[in-house]
């Protein structure tokens, strides 16, 4: 059962606003990896004590949570600042975000010179982490050398607005790469966690992001930049639909449907347009062989029927899925892409 609710939360409203008085602590010489939670809040006070409190619970101890809100109007900031005094030590620290979206308020926590960590996580304010979601990323982060960017992602199990099981978001079986990641991501930022060296090198490219998804613009510049990106394929999260989402579930036949439509009205394509202007921005970071595929694809896209085929072809771009690559055909036909 939940500690008694502290004074400075007894007039909050949402489905869970009782911060646990404690945190387990590092035992005497024990040292861990220090993580910085990304967190991004806007008008979050349904759910967002469940969250908070899935990051509480987490096996790996040490953490701390940097929240950016943008512009709340209801009681979100006052469940933060609940929590915040309910854990005590540093644990939570709030600013106010950018009031610009939850993109442009992500890569503001990246790029926000006085958070400092071995490792950084992405969080939304509505889903609940698995106990062991950082501990899992992290036993993989460790395998990869310090100097090189890393990213994990995974999987999620998709849940309702009182937190009963949907189904999962979709297992793909191919690895992740930078042919894959220009037209599609496959890790949703909710399940990222990156190294420093990642961090550092979305910083000196968050200048050429120009709009991009922070979780999309994170898959292709460390995949495009020789980094490595591995994606679990078991949930490290449970994933809250609901109506106040900004980005939900992609595995539905509804979900497939809405796609076909963006295909059709030039949606897709424009998305490409916008990321294939961002890593030209950063042209020279990218690798050779990842100069080679955006070149190929940039070319493909502007030529005639026959030649435009051939060139995605050579590109190598590609998505995770049958259906998917059917419709990149589709777009390819169309001149959609």
């Amino acid at each position: 059962m939940p500690s008694p609710q502290p004074k400075a939360a007894a007039n909050l409203t949402g489905s869970q606003q009782q911060p646990k008085a404690a945190l387990p602590g590092l035992e005497p010489g024990q040292i861990q990896s220090r993580v910085a939670i990304l967190l991004c809040t806007y008008h979050g006070q349904s759910y967002l004590s469940d969250q908070l409190e899935s990051i509480a619970a987490q096996t790996h101890l040490n953490w701390q949570v940097w929240a950016s809100d943008d512009g709340s109007k209801d009681n979100t900031h006052a469940i933060l600042e609940a929590y915040q005094r309910a854990w005590g030590d540093g644990r939570l620290r709030i600013r106010m975000g950018p009031a610009e979206g939850f993109a442009i308020n992500f890569m503001s926590l990246v790029c926000k010179a006085d958070i400092d960590a071995d490792y950084y996580a992405y969080s939304d304010q509505d889903d609940i982490w698995s106990p062991d979601k950082l501990e899992r990323a992290l036993k993989w982060l460790r395998t990869v050398p310090a100097g090189v960017p890393a990213v994990y992602c995974s999987r999620t199990e998709i849940v309702d607005a009182d937190n009963r099981s949907l189904g999962f978001s979709p297992l793909f079986k191919r690895p992740p790469c930078f042919a894959n990641a220009l037209i599609q991501n496959v890790g949703g930022g909710n399940t990222m966690v990156f190294n420093a060296a990642a961090r550092r090198l979305l910083i000196e490219t968050s200048d050429s992001a120009n709009g991009v998804p922070h979780d999309w613009w994170t898959y292709m510049v460390v995949s495009g930049c020789g980094g490595r990106v591995f994606y679990d394929p078991i949930p490290s999260l449970r994933y809250r639909q609901h109506g106040g989402n900004l980005v939900g579930m992609n595995s539905s036949w509804a979900a497939r449907s809405k796609r076909i439509r963006m295909i059709w009205n030039g949606r897709f394509r424009s998305w490409n347009d916008r990321n294939i202007q961002a890593l030209q921005k950063m042209y020279e970071r990218l690798t050779p062989e990842s100069q080679k595929v955006l070149d190929r694809f940039a070319l493909a896209r502007k030529s005639w029927l026959i030649p435009r085929l051939i060139g995605l072809k050579r590109s190598g771009i590609h998505r995770q899925t049958l259906l998917g690559n059917l419709g990149l055909i589709a777009a390819a036909l169309l001149k959609k892409m």
